[in-house]
């Protein structure tokens, strides 16, 4: 696991400043910063009406909302600089401005001043006042240390590899697995420490084996374990029933308890239903999908939504079979979840861990 290395901690007043000049900060894996871009788009948030923008007060203000239940943290003109949900210890805040870019596979460009993070704790109704928070949130809100997007596209095809002190590499171009035996289809349960090709004890004493067949391959739940658990800490459970923390598979995530549902399960299984409104999803939520008929009543795919995309379509990044890694692209199906696309039509679940 690479070491953490400090960074200035950047003051409310200071960040704010930023947020107000036109230049932004821009986050791409290939350097692609020659075209200027759309405004950036703002967390999608509001399943009602009371969600809608707040009142300028001259101060930045504390509100409580439902649906679900969370605290926002408001700016002075109203706007939403922070969003905290009752049981989840995902946080999304307000920064500098980023675009996140996967050119190999797509022209899908997702501009963006959400960064996600994870808290020590749980949020809960009034944990703003304690001091837990307080020195997490002086230390991270602002901060343009890697997040769980940062994370995230660090695996993508053509990313730079990254090494430990140990001289492990803990990020770079991931592979989705390697081919089954017929050449044609790939092989699945391919986890972070398979990634990583190193043994892994969790924290119950489990010790999994690495396989060197899967090295530097992550399927669509071992992506998101990658992301959420190596790098961003989260427990892991070493199976979907050893251990605690989040479970090993797709279905195992969607059925935990581990977090917070946002859009829960419905419908008659195995194919369950698609959910009618997905205004209450923000960046960083995982989604969950339905999509082969073989896995009988599980949920088969799991994705980080990652907001919206300069083409107004909510996307996500997920690792496919299809382009054979992590991706937000279009190849076997856009990564979108509005629409009537592929994947659209087949999202059935959303979880804040």
């Amino acid at each position: 696991m690479p070491k953490s290395k400090g960074r200035p901690v950047l003051h409310a007043a200071t960040v704010l400043a930023l947020l107000a000049g036109s230049a932004y900060f821009t986050v791409e894996l290939r350097k692609d910063a020659e075209a200027k871009v759309p405004a950036v788009q703002s967390v999608t948030d509001k399943p009602d009406l009371e969600n809608s923008a707040g009142k300028a007060t001259g101060k930045q203000t504390w509100e409580r909302l439902n649906n679900p239940t969370r605290s926002v943290l408001r700016g002075k003109d109203g706007e939403i600089l922070a969003t905290f949900t009752d049981g989840a210890r995902t946080a999304t805040l307000r920064g500098p401005s980023r675009t996140f870019t996967e050119p190999a596979n797509t022209q899908s460009r997702v501009v963006t001043e959400d960064w996600v993070r994870l808290m020590p704790e749980a949020w809960r109704k009034g944990a703003e006042k304690e001091k837990w928070f307080k020195d997490w949130f002086k230390q991270y809100y602002g901060s343009e240390e890697d997040d769980i997007f940062a994370f995230a596209f660090q695996y993508v095809q053509g990313a730079p590899v990254k090494k430990d002190d140990e001289g492990v590499p803990y990020a770079g171009d991931a592979v989705f697995g390697p081919f089954k035996e017929d050449g044609v289809d790939r092989l699945e349960q391919n986890d972070f420490y398979d990634y990583l090709g190193l043994n892994y004890t969790f924290r119950d004493g489990t010790t999994m084996p690495a396989r060197k067949e899967r090295y530097r391959a992550l399927d669509c739940s071992g992506f998101m374990r990658m992301v959420w658990g190596y790098r961003a800490r989260y427990p892991l459970m070493a199976t979907n029933t050893i251990g605690d923390g989040l479970p090993r598979s797709a279905d195992g995530m969607a059925r935990s308890k581990v977090g917070v549902d946002i859009i829960k399960l419905s419908g008659p299984s195995p194919w369950y239903t698609r959910p009618k409104n997905i205004d209450v999803v923000q960046p960083g939520d995982l989604l969950f999908f339905k999509m082969d008929h073989r896995t009988g009543n599980h949920l088969d795919h799991v994705a980080l939504f990652l907001g919206v995309d300069t083409d107004g379509h909510r996307v996500f990044i997920s690792s496919r079979k299809e382009v054979n890694g992590p991706t937000m692209g279009d190849k076997g199906g856009a990564s979108r979840i509005d629409g009537n696309g592929f994947y659209a039509g087949l999202l059935r679940s959303a979880k804040r861990l």
